[in-house]
């Protein structure tokens, strides 16, 4: 296959890597802007979303489409109210001491991957997608236009449905009532309790949220990557390097660095190894890390 042909096909495959890389960051960021919390066990939620994802359209009989569906809205709120529920009986009782809590999520790690082989077993587990039609898409190279690349509905549909999530995320934090209690809680804990804000109410929502993105955006990628009790090390590896780039807290910075590492993972991967795309990232954090610790688009501290 040409060089054109080969490029096209690792930007898709690229783009839907980035798609999913960046609700699971987003999450990721999230937590950590408005708690100042290091969620080290973050890869294990999106890991259970996936595994929940499995068991639900496993067990719904009929068009797989409706067992994919029911994933969708089962898997998020169901790993959403675990990590609540792990915020209120752990952290919250650790006040939420930096040190404290990342070793709190080392721990709640291994308890929801331990979990998890216990309950799903230890085989990957395949989920099949609700729909799957091939379609031909053109490829360019210069000025010639050629056709014969194929794709996945799928795919395309993985790409869409993470922009739309994206912005309802964006319309949520920035238009809402509740985006705008987290953003106060995020300036100054200690203002926003004496203006009667429920802080710790906040801090379990804004957990068990993080971690229902991560579910989420594993529910969108299990039927392209099987699910299985270990798969949580990559999503977590990837989301840290995307946080650290784009900026601790910022938003936008995480969005910008899940495309730029989501695209170039799946275009070196495609092209060389995927090891070769994760040793890059990390270079790529130590050099963000050297020349602008506060990352691309984090504020320096005062």
């Amino acid at each position: 296959m040409d060089l054109g042909p080969q490029l096209m096909l690792a930007s898709l495959d690229g783009a839907v890597g980035a798609a999913v890389l960046a609700l699971t960051a987003l999450g990721l960021s999230l937590v950590f802007g408005v708690m100042r919390v290091v969620n080290v066990a973050h890869g294990e939620f999106f890991m259970l979303g996936a595994m929940i994802a499995w068991f639900v359209a496993s067990n719904i009989a009929g068009h797989p489409a409706i067992g994919f569906v029911g994933a969708l809205i089962i898997a998020p709120l169901l790993v959403g109210a675990i990590a609540a529920s792990a915020d209120w009986l752990i952290l919250k009782r650790l006040d939420y001491e930096p040190e404290a809590t990342i070793v709190a999520t080392i721990g709640l790690l291994y308890i929801l991957q331990q979990g998890a082989l216990v309950t799903f077993g230890p085989v990957a587990q395949a989920v099949e997608a609700p729909f799957n039609h091939r379609i031909e898409i053109p490829w360019f190279e210069g000025s010639n236009v050629g056709w014969g690349l194929f794709t996945t509905s799928y795919k395309l549909f993985v790409i869409a449905a993470a922009i739309t999530i994206l912005l309802a995320v964006w319309l949520l934090l920035s238009r809402t009532k509740m985006g705008l209690v987290m953003r106060a809680t995020q300036l100054d804990r200690e203002t926003a309790q004496a203006f009667g804000i429920p802080v710790e109410k906040v801090y379990a929502l804004t957990f068990g949220f993080g971690a229902a993105l991560a579910a989420l955006s594993a529910v969108l990628i299990v039927p392209i990557q099987q699910a299985d009790y270990l798969m949580g090390g990559d999503p977590l590896l990837l989301s840290f390097i995307v946080v650290i780039i784009g900026g601790l807290g910022s938003l936008r910075g995480t969005l910008i660095a899940a495309l730029l590492i989501g695209m170039s993972d799946g275009i070196i991967s495609v092209f060389f190894t995927p090891t070769l795309a994760k040793i890059i990232a990390t270079l790529v954090v130590a050099m963000v890390l050297v020349f602008r610790p506060q990352g691309l688009f984090g504020a320096k501290a005062q």
